[in-house]
């Protein structure tokens, strides 16, 4: 039972606009150099390691790590961890947390899990984790840091941040210098020891395979009873040599965030309400009897509940008993918790006569003081809550809730960066933000969970935006920095959905609002499309599924998406679905392979994308805006494209990229083109119109710098902007000269500037382009939707941009969730990675960017168009009313186009 709990930095991503190879991991990890070692007898060193405990003829119940520490001055380990590693992995290790001191020349004993019930207790452990290593192969690792450490295999160096000390055994494939080997069997006693605590910075050297195993605590004991429940003994961790004062659990929690009996052994009453024997939390929680109701928090202060944690204990007690427990009172990265150790701290009261606790029925507090007068009592949440992350559900069955029917926002979406407004957004944010959590830390992506279906998704779709809505009680507790809704017990996929304590309304749709107008635009992220893929190339590094085969490209070459042809295609049916369910005319495409650093014709990307478009719509409805013959002199291996429906739209001139600009210097540069409708010569058989002036309008397609990195001018302010605003403020400023130059060359005043603009709607950059004259549409016609999510914060990054005459045509504006607000785990880039395979070909999360769709009305265009045209025909968009290709407006535009013809 793993007693390791989530790092807080887990579910973080960078925002970036482009989905790098450190975004494709489901959870980032402290990544580090090959571990170190400590010759020089400084720190600390594992001193002992034994990894047997519980099996047949073994002398101890659980596993342990010892300690030891050679300097004069006791040395913390608030804040540090023992984390182990499977021989042949190279992914991110297990961590158990530790606290307190070693003692000057003394030990620290880390108890770790069991591999049964053979053996007697340990003495009493500096500290309890659930780690449970290999008794044969495996890599320990003792870290000043409680996050995990990702290390490369092979042998390791000294000075590694992070890493006190190592211990590679058996076959494992990390170690320093040279592996311990070992090969005894799980029921032959022994231990890896260190002789002394020297560390010459070899494994082999430092430890030998011996059959006696001492272990020994921060205050020296050593030795344990026969009958470690013997009431007699003064070692019994049930009765202390000092009696263990009698208290109320609210008396235990006090009314602050800080127990006043931490460190003390205390013994409370109460009935048990919620039980995780499995999962990971190794314990249950507890309430005193009667407790609860309708609470009124200006009086309620202290908690009548308390997390109890017990490995030993967990297994033996139900919801709905009466106990009486005796431990040690902790905070556990702020969770006030019992630890009782052994079966001994436990006594089965009767319950005749006791009453259960009752669920508080309130509406979920807005202030820290508050929830702490809540920590670990059963909830009965009532009023709204919205879903308002998912990021982290596939991977450990987290969402991200948000009081109230709105989400979370990004400030700077609808405030002024560094304002009092924004600042207001970001204390509302935090009053109303609880994680609904699945009562385990299981790392569903990991290779020993990946059998164990995800929990949450696999009952449905977690939609961002979704309200979510309880039907059973749920405790609050507080674990990796966040306040969280508790099931009763642990969840996994495996759990009927009737038995989840909350289920989730179906905020999907099939296709964007009816926008109107003659012609639609759109702009569309097609995360990291690259035709070339992985296994074209030499060097490519690729994240993998959970049967070892490449999915999408990790690192090592220039291609950024799929592995191979078989993960393409995956990919390509999704962006096609939902290119094509747009309905749009034209299209601005974003993160696209620039086929030329491939040695490819610039296009060819572009190319194969709409050939694809074509073969799903049975015909050639689109084509796309050729490269132009002036390049810019450096490019990104990503870049922008235009496609378009050609029997809709047609291009009026070529292509032009903006070349001379220094400020696109670290971004993709804007491309711009214009268009005018294709209307039909009066009479059959025809032609086409020219195009006329005032139907010409200019299209320019955008993706600046990210917000993930920049130094100097370039690095995050602070004022919620992020990193390399001063470089999207002078794009943006490049940007409005480049539309002016080329309103002259197409001679149309009507601008659209579309795309991943990187920066939020009230950000810098937007102002600039504000100032100018541009309307930015989204928060213009519908400020209630949003683009993108990161860190659970709803905002746009997508915009479009109309000048003064464009925005007089603008018939509507939508923003399509269908990709911002979907679980990760539904990418193409994440299939096979569980036993529950999330993946469809659908339309949802064909990207991370939602598309955003604006419709125009241009003074010259009667006919709004024929069957198969636009959004009339299956597969080529929505066929809504209103977007003028349904099937009555397609029968009427037939049949006045046959009179003309009659009639010339």
């Amino acid at each position: 039972m793993l007693r390791t709990e989530r790092s807080a930095g887990v579910a973080r991503r960078t925002l970036v606009c482009t989905v790098t190879a450190a975004a494709l991991l489901a959870a980032p990890l402290v990544a580090t150099a090959p571990a170190s070692a400590n010759p020089d007898g400084t720190g600390l060193v594992i001193q002992e390691a034994y990894l047997k405990g519980g099996s047949a003829n073994q002398p101890f119940t659980d596993k342990f790590v010892e300690l030891g520490n050679p300097t004069d001055a006791p040395i913390s380990v608030d804040g540090w961890s023992v984390q182990y590693r499977a021989a042949t992995s190279t992914g991110a290790p297990s961590v158990g947390k530790l606290a307190g001191s070693v003692p000057a020349h003394g030990t620290y004993l880390v108890q770790m899990g069991s591999n049964g019930t053979n053996g007697e207790a340990l003495p009493e452990p500096d500290a309890v984790t659930g780690l449970n290593p290999s008794g044969s192969t495996g890599t320990l690792l003792l870290a000043d840091q409680a996050t995990a450490l990702t290390l490369p295999a092979g042998a390791v160096t000294t000075g590694t941040p992070g890493v006190v000390d190592l211990l590679g055994y058996g076959t494992s494939n990390t170690f320093e210098t040279a592996v311990r080997t070992t090969g005894t069997a799980n029921s032959v006693p022994d231990a890896l020891t260190r002789t002394g605590t020297a560390d010459t910075d070899s494994n082999a050297a430092d430890f030998t395979v011996t059959g006696t195993i001492t272990p020994e605590n921060a205050a020296g004991e050593t030795t344990q009873p026969t009958d470690p429940t013997d009431p007699t003994d003064p070692t019994d961790p049930g009765t202390p040599t000092t009696p263990a004062e009698q208290v109320t659990i609210a008396q235990l929690q006090g009314t602050s965030d800080t127990s006043p009996y931490v460190g003390g052994t205390v013994r409370t009453d109460g009935v048990v309400t919620a039980v995780y024997a499995t999962g990971g939390f190794a314990g249950y929680t507890i309430q005193t009897a009667g407790t609860g109701g309708a609470l009124d928090l200006s009086t309620h202060t202290a908690s009548d509940a308390v997390f109890v944690y017990s490995a030993a204990t967990a297994a033996k007690v139900a919801v709905g008993d009466a106990v009486r427990l005796t431990g040690t009172v902790s905070e556990f990265n702020g969770l006030t918790e019992l630890t009782v150790p052994t079966a001994a701290g436990l006594e089965q009261l009767p319950k005749a006569g006791v009453a259960a606790p009752v669920p508080a029925t309130l509406t979920f507090p807005r202030t820290d003081a508050q929830r702490e007068s809540l920590e670990s009592m059963l909830i009965a949440p009532q009023g709204d809550y919205t879903v308002a992350d998912n990021y982290t559900t596939n991977q450990y069955g987290e969402v991200v809730l948000a009081a109230g029917k709105q989400r979370l926002l990004q400030p700077t979406e609808v405030a002024r960066p560094g304002s009092a407004e924004a600042a207001a957004v970001t204390a509302d944010n935090a009053a109303r933000t609880v994680v609904l959590d699945d009562g385990a830390s299981t790392n569903f992506l990991s290779a020993a969970n990946q059998s164990v279906p995800a929990s949450w998704l696999t009952q449905g779709p977690v939609t961002v935006g979704a309200a979510a809505t309880f039907r059973e009680p749920v405790v609050l507790d507080y674990r990796n920095d966040a306040w969280k809704f508790q099931p009763t017990s642990p969840i996994t996929g495996a759990t009927p959905a009737a038995d989840l304590p909350a289920s989730f309304s179906n905020v999907r749709t099939s296709a964007p609002e009816n926008v109107g107008g003659d012609i639609r635009l759109a702009g569309f992220n097609v995360l990291n499309y690259f035709p070339t893929t992985g296994d074209q190339l030499a060097g490519c590094t690729y994240y993998t599924d959970r049967d070892g085969d490449p999915v999408t490209v990790r690192g090592g070459c220039d291609a950024r998406g799929a592995a191979n042809a078989d993960d393409l295609g995956r990919q390509q049916v999704k962006i096609v679905k939902a290119i094509n369910g747009l309905g749009a005319d034209v299209v601005s495409l974003e993160e696209i392979e620039n086929s030329a650093r491939f040695g490819q014709d610039r296009d060819a990307a572009v190319a194969t994308l709409v050939s694809a478009l074509n073969a799903a719509t049975g015909k050639d409805t689109w084509a796309y805006a050729k490269s132009p013959a002036k390049l810019p002199a450096s490019e990104d291996v990503i870049r922008l494209a235009l496609i378009y429906k050609q029997d809709r739209v047609q291009p009026v001139g070529g292509s032009t990229i903006l070349t001379d600009s220094d400020a696109f210097a670290n971004a993709r540069q804007p491309l711009a083109q214009a268009f005018a409708p294709v209307v039909a010569k009066p009479g059959k058989g025809k032609g086409v119109e020219k195009p006329k002036k005032a139907d010409t309008f200019l299209v320019i397609a955008n993706h600046f710098k990210s917000k993930g990195s920049g130094t100097g001018a370039d690095a995050d302010q602070g004022d919620g902007q992020g990193a390399s605003n001063a470089s999207r403020v002078a794009q943006s400023k490049a940007l409005v000269a480049f539309s002016t130059a080329m309103q002259k060359t197409a001679g149309t005043d009507k601008v659209f500037m579309l795309g991943d603009f990187n920066a939020y709607s009230q950000e810098d950059p937007v102002r600039v382009l504000d100032d100018a004259g541009y309307t930015d549409l989204g928060p213009a016609e519908d400020p209630t939707e949003w683009s993108y999510v990161f860190g659970g914060l709803s905002g746009s990054l997508d915009h479009v941009f109309a000048s003064k005459a464009a925005l007089k045509t603008v018939t509507g504006v939508d923003i399509w969730n269908i990709n911002s607000v979907e679980s990760v785990g539904l990418e193409y880039s994440r299939y096979d990675y569980n036993v529950t395979d999330l993946y469809r070909d659908d339309v949802y999360r064909a990207s991370d960017h939602d598309p955003i769709l604006v419709g125009i009305d241009l003074p010259g265009v009667g006919q709004p168009g024929k069957p198969g045209d636009g959004p009339g025909k299956p597969g080529d968009g929505p066929g809504k009313p209103g977007h003028g290709a349904g099937p009555v407006a397609a029968a009427i535009a037939a049949l006045i186009a046959w009179l003309r013809g009659l009639f010339g």
